[in-house]
């Protein structure tokens, strides 16, 4: 029998401010009664500080996390509880596939929702999890298991997982319709090495462009190591490499409303039969047909979550000192600068900069740094 642990954690508190004085507190006072009123009163901590913490119990072999913080899930009952995997989320359900492909709608337990955490939602599509099978195809999820592999992005000032546990990340992008977006490519890039995903790069619609203009941008993200190719879901072009780098693995698609994802995956697997629309012929911009992240199994081997249209990518936890190491090409010379601590934006002696005079850098590239380094650069791409 595993032995057990208890620790203390910190919880959701149901209110921060202390509520409004009321009216008549006033008229009490004005018949002489303060006194009595001030003893009543007394508290050891303001209306609102409350205090929010909780026992709970783990195993001893839990492990600290990757990060170097504490694991705070609660242990479960090895007997009661079976693993599973989320699939998909809606709302506050989320449908758990078990290792014999059954299917369990569950909610979350409520001791996970109120734990503190900077995440928008203690569940996403992609975790692995525990939860107590109730019958009838229902369930509650009882514990989150550590995750890697993560996509996410700032959302409200709070932490938005798109997708958990999964290798690689596709970049889709396409070259019209809507038009091609290099500096948002740049910012997946940096998404996926926060998050600890292998990047691969899709311009699709080559169908409806000449591909010889491409060349330089194709060059310049392949020299940084990123398999980039052209595809289309029309004409098939790219799809048996696409089968290549899929097989497998687990993959999540993320790109602009209507840059073609789901119609890749259609053309790879014709069977998922997936939704999908064109563009705006007012805008020239994608609508959401893809309306929550869906973890589908391959039939020649592997995982691939289908992702919404992202309207928003602002990268999560970021600090300007650190940007610099999104970009390969410039950590390169970074040891080369006058200042330890230069910034490569203002500083005289700055090696970077003199690497983009020199077009050792790509301009380009140099201005997406500066866009994230100030975070001035347009974060929103509406669809």
């Amino acid at each position: 029998m595993t032995d057990k642990k208890k620790i203390r954690v910190e919880l959701r508190r149901n209110r921060t401010k202390p509520p409004r004085e009321k009216p008549w507190t006033r008229g009490f006072q004005a018949h002489g009664y303060e006194d009595e009123a001030t003893k009543s009163d007394e508290r050891v901590r303001a209306k609102g500080d409350l205090s929010r913490y909780r026992t709970i119990t783990q195993d001893t072999a839990t492990a600290p996390l990757e990060d170097g913080s504490a694991d705070t899930m609660p242990a479960t009952a090895d007997a009661e509880c079976r693993p599973g995997r989320v699939i998909r989320v809606h709302g506050l359900q989320s449908v758990i596939e078990t290792a014999d492909g059954t299917q369990v709608r569950c909610t979350v337990r409520r001791l996970l929702k109120s734990l503190i955490t900077e995440e928008r939602s203690i569940v996403t599509t992609g975790d692995r999890v525990w939860f107590r099978d109730a019958g009838n195809g229902e369930g509650m999820i009882e514990r989150v298991e550590p995750r890697h592999g993560v996509l996410t992005r700032a959302s409200r000032r709070r932490e938005h997982v798109l997708v958990a546990n999964v290798d690689q990340l596709v970049i889709v992008m396409s070259l019209v319709e809507p038009t091609l977006k290099p500096h948002l490519i740049d910012r997946y890039l940096a998404s996926a090495q926060q998050g600890d995903l292998a990047p691969i790069l899709f311009l699709n619609k080559v169908d409806l462009v000449e591909a010889a203009p491409l060349q330089p941008l194709i060059g310049g993200y392949s020299q940084l190591g990123i398999p980039t190719l052209l595809t289309s879901a029309t004409t098939g072009e790219g799809i048996a490499q696409l089968r290549e780098l899929l097989k497998d693995r687990a993959t999540v698609f993320s790109g602009q409303s209507g840059v073609g994802k789901s119609s890749l995956l259609n053309a790879l697997q014709p069977n998922l039969a997936l939704r999908v629309s064109k563009i705006s012929e007012v805008n020239q911009k994608g609508k959401h047909t893809t309306t929550t992240a869906e973890l589908i199994r391959l039939e020649f081997g592997g995982w691939v979550v289908d992702t919404p249209g992202v309207r928003q990518l602002e990268l999560w936890d970021t600090q300007p000192e650190i940007v610099e190491g999104f970009f390969p090409e410039i950590r390169a010379f970074v040891p080369l600068c006058s200042f330890p601590d230069c910034t490569h934006t203002h500083e005289t002696g700055c090696a970077v900069k003199r690497a983009v005079n020199r077009r050792q850098i790509s301009l380009r590239r140099y201005h997406s740094y500066l866009g994230m380094f100030s975070g001035d650069e347009t974060r929103k791409s509406e669809e």
